[in-house]
Formats: C-alpha cells, sequence, structure tokens
C-alpha cells in the first residue's frame, strides 16, 4: 500500500493534469438534454436523474454529454491545498494560487452587487431550482475563507476588498431573525432556511473578517446565529443538518463543518462561549463516525455509504483537534490507511464510495479529489510539525 505522502503527490499531479476540471455527483443538469434552461426536464425527471447518476456504480455523464467543470468551491479548497502542500516540500505548486485567484474572480455570480460564488451546475432541490452560477452561503463562505487567508499569507489588499464584499453578501442579504431563531439562507436568499452547518461556517467567516474589516453588525449577526445553531445541539453533542421537516439526518462532514467553526469562532474572539458544544460535539463525533479500524462512516447509525467526501473530513477534524485529543493523530494515521486501501484508484485519485456490496468508483473533483487533497496535505503536514 502507498504512504500518504506519495498518495498526496500522486492525487496531486492528477488534479493538475486534469485542469483541476471535473464531474460532480450533482452535476446531472449540466447535461443539455436535462437543464432547465431548456424547458425539456420536469421537475421529477431532474430530481429522479441526478440522484440516479449520483448513485449509479456505471458514470452515464458521457452518454448525458455532461461537461467536466472547474467549480468555485472546489478551487477554494485547492487553495487551503496549497497552502498545505506549500509546507510539505513535496510538490511544486508556483504560481497556482494566482490562477486559482483569476479563475475564482472570472466565476463571481454574475449581476450581483456583491461579490459571492455558486456552482458549477444548477441543482434541484425538493422545492427549488438554483440556476448555475446563482450564489449561495456555502459557496460564497468557503471561496470567501480561502481567499481571507490568502489574504493573511500575501497581504493582497485587493483579496480583502473581495473577502469584505462576500461578507457584506452574507451579512447583509442572507442574514434573518424570526421568533427565537436566527440565520442566514441557504441555498437562496429570503428561503428563512435554517441548516446549522452553514449558518456556523459563515459565522466562524464573519467573525474573522471583522478582525481585519471592523463592522459590528455583522459580528453581532453571526454570534447571534451561531448561538441558535448551538442551542440546537442535542444532549448527546449532535446536530441535525437543519431545522426542516426533512432535515432531520445526523451526518460525518456536516457535523466536522459545526465542529471546525465553532472552534474559529473561539480562536477569532468569541473566547470559552462555546467550549462546552465543542466537546460535547467532537465526543460525539469521535464515538460515532469513526470505525476501529479506520473507516469513517457517513451517517452516526450505520456504516454504509463509506463516501470519499467523509473520509476527508475525518482526517481533518482528527488533525484539527490533536490539540485536544492525543489520540487523534493515530486516529488519523488509521483513517488514511483505511482510505488508501479501500478507495484508492491507481490512476491516481480517490473513488467516490464504498457501499455495502462493491462500490462507485467515479471520480468527483470537487466532491472527492479538492476534499482528499486538502486532507492529506493537512496530514502530511501535520506529520512533519510533530
Amino acid at each position: 500500500m502507498i504512504t500518504p505522502e506519495v498518495a498526496m503527490q500522486a492525487l496531486f499531479g492528477y488534479c493538475r493534469a486534469e485542469n483541476w476540471a471535473g464531474y460532480d455527483p450533482y452535476d446531472a443538469l449540466n447535461s443539455p438534454f436535462l437543464d432547465p434552461a431548456t424547458g425539456r426536464a420536469p421537475k421529477l425527471v431532474r430530481l429522479v436523474a441526478t440522484q440516479l447518476l449520483k448513485r449509479s456504480p456505471l458514470d452515464l455523464r458521457g452518454l448525458l454529454r455532461v461537461p467536466k467543470t472547474q467549480n468555485a468551491k472546489g478551487l477554494a479548497l485547492d487553495i487551503r491545498s496549497v497552502h498545505s502542500l506549500d509546507e510539505t516540500n513535496l510538490v511544486d505548486t508556483d504560481g497556482l494560487v494566482a490562477y486559482f485567484v483569476r479563475r475564482l474572480v472570472e466565476l463571481r455570480s454574475p449581476g450581483e452587487k456583491h461579490w459571492c460564488w455558486g456552482y458549477s451546475f444548477p441543482w434541484q432541490t425538493r422545492t427549488v431550482c438554483v440556476p448555475r452560477g446563482s450564489p449561495n452561503l456555502v459557496c460564497t463562505t468557503f471561496v470567501a475563507d480561502a481567499l481571507l487567508a490568502e489574504y493573511e499569507r500575501s497581504g493582497d489588499a485587493q483579496l480583502l476588498e473581495m473577502v469584505a464584499s462576500a461578507a457584506r453578501y452574507i451579512s447583509q442579504d442572507l442574514y434573518y431573525e424570526g421568533p427565537g431563531v436566527a440565520s442566514f439562507s441557504y441555498p437562496s436568499p429570503g428561503l428563512s432556511s435554517t441548516v446549522h452547518n452553514a449558518n456556523l461556517l459563515a459565522a466562524a467567516l464573519l467573525v474573522r473578517v471583522h478582525r481585519h474589516v471592523p463592522d459590528a453588525d455583522a459580528r453581532e449577526r453571526a454570534l447571534k446565529a451561531a448561538r441558535f445553531s448551538v442551542s440546537r445541539q442535542r444532549a448527546d453533542g449532535s446536530w441535525p443538518y437543519g431545522e426542516g421537516s426533512t432535515q432531520g439526518w445526523i451526518d460525518n462532514f456536516h457535523t466536522g463543518f459545526n465542529l471546525s467553526a465553532l472552534r474559529t469562532l473561539a480562536g477569532a474572539g468569541a473566547g470559552p462561549e462555546f467550549d462546552a458544544a465543542i466537546r460535547r460535539g467532537y465526543a460525539f463525533y469521535r464515538a460515532h463516525f469513526i470505525r476501529a479500524d479506520g473507516a469513517a462512516r457517513y451517517f452516526h447509525d450505520r456504516t454504509y455509504p463509506i463516501d470519499a467526501h467523509s473520509v476527508a473530513q475525518t482526517l481533518l477534524t482528527l488533525i484539527e483537534f490533536a490539540d485536544l485529543d492525543p489520540d487523534a493523530p493515530a486516529a488519523a494515521d488509521r483513517v488514511a490507511a483505511w482510505s488508501l486501501a479501500h478507495l484508492w484508484d491507481p490512476r491516481g485519485f480517490f473513488r467516490y464510495r464504498k457501499l455495502r456490496f462493491g462500490g462507485i468508483g467515479t471520480s468527483y473533483m470537487r466532491w472527492t479529489q479538492a476534499w482528499m487533497l486538502l486532507a492529506f496535505a493537512n496530514l502530511v503536514a501535520h506529520r512533519r510539525r510533530i
């Protein structure tokens, strides 16, 4: 079995050779036969087609003429990967961040007064169809977070201007309050939805931005939203995905997002307010999402499917909590070893999912490769620091 260092180098080479573009689990509507803009496929067909392509062990995208695309969120993850890759000195990243930033400028959601970003495909929810490139909270938060990290490394004032504008989009266009609720709308403005990982990730970004571009109103809104989502944490330390009637599931990577965001809030000036929630949440995470053999579970109450995105988030969460959990580095090594034994493809990428019987080997650039590159870059960098 190859080492994490070798896998990281091979995956970096694969992503670069693919020009950081690829398929996505949710990109079915990029097909000219299914694109909502054409009006050819009704809502039910769009929903079924998206789930079919996502779950099929055979990749049908070629038949449906789905193109490979660069995704703004994926490119944001790539920027963060470069920051860790540079610590390892194992690959040449010269010029990559500048390229990623140029592409993110080009992928900005059109017609918006603020800097914001959306996905490279239309996507159909149970209630709405979100157009390609339409700005949303999660995508904008990940892009702004990466640009802020690069600003903190390079001092490029243009990056800070973009980030500050994205923060205004989040705090002014997406924030809402209701009886007992403070939240940011997702996936679209005005929906008055409450998705906890989106809430907490946005709150963490706004508090970080406040340290560079003070905005007391945005910071207060961020803390209100964070406090609301923390209040919805269950006694066992878990969070449901959201407050909607169909959003009660508990999964690996969204829980990891919650924990990371709360740690960011604590480090960015929120103090110990969220410490108890972090401890309970991390204890739940360790107990329910990581098997003894290193398999990272998607859901808290069953093993399959085992998804590469969950594997990546498990590695990132363990590395982030290594200062609080002495066993975290060893657990991360077990997770990495399991993923290399069960998900690694000799062509240089990670397969999408392992199922109880068989698996899905499709390569997804944003969902799988960008996350796994970030996770393995962080793992290798962390190993070199200790």
